[in-house]
Order: C-alpha cells, then sequence, then structure tokens
C-alpha cells in the first residue's frame, strides 16, 4: 500500500489514465508523506496548507526577533551618540580657544578713483582772415612754435590802398570845407552884430536885421555839417585802415600752428578762408566723466595724476579746475577739467589717458583684513573681540582690494577682529588672544 504508484497505465484504460494525472499534480506531496496508492489529493492538500503555515509562523518568529534586536541596537548607538555629544558639548564651553586677531586701522582720507580721460589744449583757435585778399607771405607752417604777436600770413589788396587814398583826399577836402564854412558863419556873425545895433538905432530896417540874424543861424549850421561830414569821412578812413591792418594776420597767444589752410596766392575771403589752427598745449585741459557715485565728493582743488600707457613711468600731476555742475543724463557721470602743466610739451592735445583722482571721503571707513571675514546667511560679519569675548558683528562692504576690504559701517577703528575664524564660532563665546597678537 505504501509503494509509489509510478507505472504509467496501458493505453486504452480510463480509469487508469485518470489515476495517473491525478498522481502526476500531486507528485510533490511525496515529501509529505502521500505516497500511498491510490492517493487522496484532498489530504495532501490539508497537509501541504499545514506545512505551509508552520513555515510562515517560523519566518514571523525570526523576523520580529531580528527587529527587535534592531531597534535595541539602534537605540544602544543613538543614546550613546547623545552622551558622546553631550560630553564634547561640555568640554566645548570648558575650552577657551585660543585665537589670533588684527586691530582695525582707519582707511585713507581720500578714495582713489581711476577713470579714462582725454587731454585738449588749453587754449585753441581757428584763424579766419578779416579782409579779402590774396596771401602774398606765408611765415609758419604745421609744428611751427610762435609767440603772441608774431606775423603768421600777410595778405595783399591794393584795391584797399586805393580806398585809403580816396578816404584820405575825401577828408581834406572836408576839412577845406569846415575852413570855408568856419569863416562864413563868422562873417555872419559880425554882419548881424551891427545890423542889431543899427536896427536899435532905426538907421536899418527890421527886416533886413532878420535877414542878417538867419543868414548867421544859417552859416553856422553849415559849419556843423562840414564838420560832421568830416568826422563820418575820418571814421571811414579808420575802418580802411583797419581793414588794411588786417592783412596781417599774428597770432593772438603763445602756441604750435596744428593745421594750415592756405599758401602763398591762395585766395582769402573774408570770414570765409580757414587759414590756421593755432594751439597752446603749455597746460593742458585733462577731461574726465565721474560717476555719480563718487560726483558728490568732488570739486575744484581736488588733485589728480594722469597717465598715459604709452609712458608708463611718467606721472603728470594736475588739480581739477573745473566742474559742469550737471551730470549727462544719458550715462549719469560729471563733466569735470584738469589742468595738468605741459611745459616740456611731452603730453599732445587730443590723446587718451588715465586719470587717477584722489576724491576727499565724506564719510568715514576702515579697513579690514579679508581673513576675519565670515560669510553666512546673515550676511557678510566678522568677530570682534570686548573683553575676552567674541561677538559676530555685520558689517557693509563699500570696496573690495582682495587681500582687505573697506568698510562703511559696523566698525570702528581699533577694534580687534579674529583671523580665521572657526565656522562653529558662537556670538557670545569666550575666546584667547594669542600672545603673538596681544603684543
Amino acid at each position: 500500500m505504501n509503494e509509489v504508484w509510478k507505472n504509467p497505465p496501458e493505453h486504452g484504460d480510463p480509469e487508469r489514465q485518470k489515476a495517473h494525472e491525478v498522481h502526476e499534480t500531486h507528485e510533490s506531496h511525496g515529501e509529505l508523506g502521500c505516497t500511498w496508492r491510490p492517493p487522496d489529493p484532498a489530504a495532501c492538500d490539508l497537509k501541504l496548507a499545514q506545512a505551509r503555515a508552520r513555515q510562515r509562523r517560523r519566518f514571523g518568529l525570526w523576523l520580529g526577533a531580528a527587529i527587535i534586536v534592531g531597534l535595541g541596537w539602534g537605540l544602544w548607538q543613538n543614546r550613546a551618540a547623545r552622551t558622546a555629544a553631550e560630553e564634547a558639548k561640555a568640554q566645548f564651553h570648558d575650552v577657551v580657544p585660543v585665537v589670533r586677531v588684527a586691530q582695525i586701522a582707519p582707511g585713507a582720507a581720500f578714495i582713489p578713483v581711476k577713470l579714462p580721460g582725454a587731454t585738449l589744449a588749453h587754449e585753441a583757435a581757428d584763424i579766419y582772415a578779416r579782409a579779402n585778399g590774396y596771401v602774398e607771405k606765408r611765415n609758419v607752417d604745421i609744428g611751427s612754435h610762435v609767440k603772441a604777436g608774431d606775423v603768421l600770413a600777410v595778405l595783399a589788396a591794393p584795391e584797399l590802398d586805393h580806398q585809403i587814398a580816396q578816404a584820405e583826399a575825401a577828408i581834406a577836402q572836408a576839412k577845406a570845407d569846415v575852413r570855408q564854412n568856419d569863416a562864413n558863419a563868422k562873417l555872419a556873425a559880425t554882419t548881424n552884430a551891427r545890423s542889431a545895433a543899427l536896427v536899435r538905432q532905426g538907421w536899418v530896417t527890421a527886416q533886413q536885421g532878420d535877414i542878417d540874424r538867419l543868414t548867421e543861424e544859417a552859416k553856422n549850421a553849415a559849419l556843423g555839417a562840414s564838420k560832421a561830414n568830416d568826422d563820418a569821412l575820418t571814421n571811414a578812413l579808420r575802418v580802411l585802415r583797419q581793414q588794411r591792418d588786417y592783412l596781417t594776420l599774428v597770432a593772438p597767444f603763445d602756441g604750435v600752428i596744428t593745421q594750415r589752410g592756405i599758401d602763398v596766392g591762395s585766395l582769402v575771403q573774408s570770414g570765409a578762408t580757414f587759414m590756421f589752427n593755432l594751439q597752446n598745449t603749455n597746460t593742458l585741459r585733462v577731461q574726465v566723466f565721474v560717476p555719480q557715485d563718487q560726483a558728490f565728493a568732488l570739486a575744484p582743488g581736488v588733485e589728480v595724476a594722469v597717465r598715459v600707457p604709452e609712458m608708463p613711468d611718467r606721472v603728470f600731476p594736475g588739480k581739477v579746475t573745473r566742474i559742469a555742475e550737471s551730470l549727462q543724463q544719458g550715462t549719469r557721470t560729471l563733466l569735470a577739467e584738469a589742468d595738468v602743466p605741459n611745459p616740456d610739451g611731452v603730453l599732445k592735445a587730443g590723446i587718451y589717458c588715465q586719470v587717477e583722482l584722489k576724491i576727499p571721503r565724506k564719510t568715514p571707513a576702515v579697513n579690514v583684513p579679508a581673513d576675519a571675514l565670515i560669510f553666512n546667511r546673515n550676511g557678510t560679519q566678522v568677530a570682534v573681540v570686548e573683553d575676552g569675548v567674541a561677538h559676530l558683528r555685520k558689517i557693509v562692504v563699500a570696496r573690495d582690494f582682495g587681500t582687505s576690504i573697506e568698510a562703511s559701517s559696523g566698525l570702528e577703528p581699533g577694534e580687534k577682529v579674529i583671523l580665521y575664524p572657526a565656522a562653529d564660532l558662537a556670538d557670545g563665546q569666550k575666546v584667547k588672544i594669542a600672545e603673538a597678537a596681544a603684543k
């Protein structure tokens, strides 16, 4: 009865074929002892379910034990870590760290500002002729250095000489008329005086007396007209002579000729023909546009230092002399001009230069080493040591120089800040200043 039924059924026997299929389906039941012939599928399924239930209970027990052990281990580790942290915290409060400090120094009284600029001649003039004529002589050319009053060119205008001669002759005629009218006026005055006396004595009629009186007035008027004509002709002659003086062009100031527009024989028209450009470069104007944040402290007298890239070893000092007093709307910059002496003529007008302005500081500032800065969510801070206690203080950075910064608020000169502050440095923590730093 306990022998395993493994022989395949013969062909054609339906009952044995069905039993064989049931046996194949429950072949695994042999592990549970279901090896009788013919097997009972229901009994074998029951035994299989009971075996699986026992396995699940054993697995659940082992899993629960593992979880309990893990939780116990975790709680023990957490307690150990908390105990260690409390011990470390107690040691931290008991230990006073030794720190290096630096003393805060006041900022410079002037703010150096470097800006691009351009040089201009201190005086510049385009020279035109005031008279018509031909260039008879040209004494200067481009690059010629002249003094005030030197003759630059001479024009020829023969018709002007004829006009002057004609005016002189007209003046001579006018003076003769003045003399003639003066004599007539004197004669009329004498005649009127005599007639007036005779009229009073009754020897001359009243009509004749009126004629002589009015004749005197007419002669005096004619004398006045001749004198006025003489004055007019004299003034006209002065104009012509001034026009003749304009034929000689002279330098209005010391300088150098930078442009020339005429040559000998050129036709010149009054006020229309460009002849020379003269510039005075003994002193140069340096124009610079100062940004708005520095413009309010800028004033005449501020010192400047001008440098040219082509001459890196030369520094040209000067001072601000003129300020526009109104910012450019497009750039929000203030135009300022500085006068820079240039006696040797090394600097040229119209070149690019670098201008360093020493603008007086309106608000005080201090210099702080970059090694003392603390950056966190509260912004930029430093640790200030007061009576052996570190205090975190927020500062406002005005300028950054790399190795140091300039703070506009938050610190006072003479205060001591901690260098290389620890990341866990707390506000109010006691510290000890290193002996080398303290000295």
